[in-house]
Parts: structure tokens; sequence; C-alpha cells
């Protein structure tokens, strides 16, 4: 059985298949080539390769010099959920936010997402607030770990 491997983005291939992941699991937010390109010049961006394919991605958006605050999104295509990748995104985004100074940690889950809400919750986040972003129907949840 071929193990996962999560991998930092370089390069406009990983890019790439980071936007794929991301715009199948958000489809009420979708990024642009540009729009994931400039993300990764200020966040940490990762994605989970079983092989060659990609199976799910991470953003880490490091705590800012007036907060000790960072978050942590793991995101896996439904085809590749409950095989504990999840988990493995998680606790490498987890790491690379403390590593990084981060104190306390937050989430954010796409409402639409019962499987992300409940990982989340599961690893002891709890929510804080929900939101609509303009045009869009479905809200953003967010959490921050207890």
């Amino acid at each position: 059985m071929t193990e996962l491997s999560i991998e930092p983005v370089d390069g406009d291939a990983m890019l790439q298949d980071w936007q794929y992941v991301h715009n199948a699991i958000i489809p009420t937010a979708v990024l642009s080539f540009a729009d994931v390109r400039e993300r990764s010049g200020r966040n940490r961006l990762a994605v989970a390769y079983l092989g060659e394919v990609p199976v799910g991605c991470s953003t880490v958006r490091p705590p800012t010099s007036s907060t000790t605050t960072a978050t942590v999104i793991a995101r896996v295509l439904p085809d590749h959920r409950g095989k504990g990748f999840g988990g493995q995104l998680y606790e490498s985004g987890l790491a690379a936010a403390r590593a990084v100074g981060a104190e306390v940690i937050e989430t954010c889950v796409l409402e639409s997402n019962p499987e992300g809400l409940r990982f989340a919750l599961g690893r002891g986040f709890v929510e804080t607030e929900r939101y609509v972003l303009p045009g869009d129907s479905v809200p953003f949840i967010d959490l921050r770990l207890a």
C-alpha cells in the first residue's frame, strides 16, 4: 500500500494540485491560479499525495506580528476520507504552525462539509463564528482549538 506523502507546495504543478483540491472541497469560494499563487506567498500550502495522486491539501496561516494565532486547515477529497489522511495533514499543519510561534490554533470549515466539521470538533475545536461571504449562500464556520 502506498503511504501518504505531504509536500510543501513548490512550483506551478503543485500549486495546481493544491488549487484542484481546494476548489473541489470549497466550490463556493473557487480560487484562480493567481489567487493560489498569492496565497502561497503569505501562507504555508501543502499537498497530500498517494503516489502521484493528490488526495488532500492544507493551509497554515501563520501568526501575524500582533497575534500568536495561526489557522490550520486540512482538506481531503471525499473519496479519500476516513483513511486517516486528514489527521496526518492536520498534524503536519499543526506542527508547522507551532514551529512559527503559534499558541492559539483556529480552523475554518464550510458548513456543507459535515465530515470536516465532525473532524474539527473531534479534535477539540469549538465553534466561534458563522458567516457568509458576499455573493455566497453557504456559511463558513470558524473554530478555535479549546
